[in-house]
């Protein structure tokens, strides 16, 4: 079994401790550690490091080389340019391919949270029995906890077969980001549930499933497959990842495919897409405030609120519901439950050619 990581992304959502140069996984947002190495602690009871793969930008692949030193080099894919999530699984899938035949693939974004890691291995090595038995494409759906328009949502069918005590349900649907209501139906319904990002699949099955529903990107593939390995490799494959189709799994594949499966995943999880889902998910003093590891706060009348300084000495009064970030060049200020608009601050910064500070 192989595990593949999906490290792109900027994260401008956790501007101004983001950055272009370090996005959210390479942050010790949720803990001490980075969120990728987390990512990656969180797999190696059931995965060897020798088996996971990590697919990022040339820009991080040499802070990710320091942050993970038990990943060996050669596991570190480049991809020449962000294609979303099809490409980027695609060209994964070759490179385990290259190494042997045909193998289940466990595909995880970099930048999630979980709680229980047990559970979480527990549903993995179900969900890799499933993918074994059947030729499907099996993802995790989350229960949702709120209406939320940030998240795909998958339709649950009924049971398929059971494994490690875990029931394996077919997929009736798969639907991207809904209004919000479609996300209430989707919520009341009880059948909904949160689309995780996670896969958990064969190699031979989810290239079939690329050829079959995004032929265009299955031929770039295939010309990238002939270069891997050869003198001109590193001349080819830019060249046609440039020109690769950029779509999302969800979009390319998995809104079409009918042989979709779903298991549940119980384990206390969190994209983490958000400061105030950072709010959320951090232990909070009596008034609701989080306070960071490392951050000099001084609370007075204070209640509901998030506060990151590591340097300076940040003292609020009579505040309610706010989140503060401080970095050396940067203060973030920002109304909880806005904090989804922060991403607007980058874009701004960006037509203003404010480069130093992205």
């Amino acid at each position: 079994m192989y595990a593949v990581i999906m490290a792109g992304g900027r994260g401008t959502r956790f501007w101004p401790r983001s950055r272009e140069k370090k996005p959210k996984h390479l942050l010790d947002i949720t803990g001490k550690k980075t969120i990728i190495q987390e990512t990656v602690d969180r797999i190696k009871p059931i995965i060897n490091p020798d088996n996971i793969l990590i697919v990022t930008g040339k820009k991080h692949s040499g802070i990710l080389i320091k942050q993970l030193p038990e990943i060996p080099l050669q596991n570190i894919i480049i991809e020449p340019e962000g294609k979303n999530t099809a490409a980027c699984i695609g060209l994964a899938a070759l490179h385990i391919q290259k190494r042997i035949s045909d193998e289940i693939m466990v595909v995880l974004p970099s930048d999630h949270a979980i709680t229980d890691s047990h559970e979480f291995n527990a549903v993995i090595e179900a969900a890799a029995k499933a993918a074994e038995q059947k030729e499907g494409l099996i993802t995790i759906g989350i229960k949702p906890s709120s209406v939320n328009t940030g998240f795909g949502y998958i339709e649950q069918a009924e049971p398929f077969l059971k494994i490690n005590g875990k029931d394996v349900f077919r997929v009736k649907s798969i639907r991207e980001k809904p209004d919000f209501q479609q996300a209430q139906a989707f919520v009341q319904n009880g059948n909904f549930f949160w689309n995780s990002g996670m896969f958990i699949w064969r190699i031979s099955t989810i290239l079939k499933q690329i050829n079959c529903h995004i032929p265009d990107l299955y031929a770039g593939l295939m010309k990238i497959n002939e270069a891997l390995g050869s003198p001109d490799e590193n001349a080819i494959v830019p060249r046609v990842y440039k020109k690769l189709k950029s779509i999302s799994i969800d979009y390319g594949v998995m809104e079409k495919a009918n042989n979709v499966f779903m298991l549940k995943g119980d384990f206390g999880w969190s994209d983490v897409g958000s400061w105030d889902t950072l709010w959320e998910i951090s232990p909070k003093d009596g008034q609701g405030n989080v306070l960071t590891e490392g951050s000099n706060v001084i609370f007075e009348d204070t209640e509901g609120s998030f506060v990151y300084s590591p340097k300076k000495l940040v003292a609020t009064v009579g505040i309610k519901d706010l989140i503060i970030v401080e970095t050396k060049d940067a203060l973030l200020i920002c109304k909880k439950g806005s904090s989804q608009d922060v991403k607007k601050i980058v874009e701004a910064l960006e037509e203003k050619k404010l480069k130093k500070y992205l």
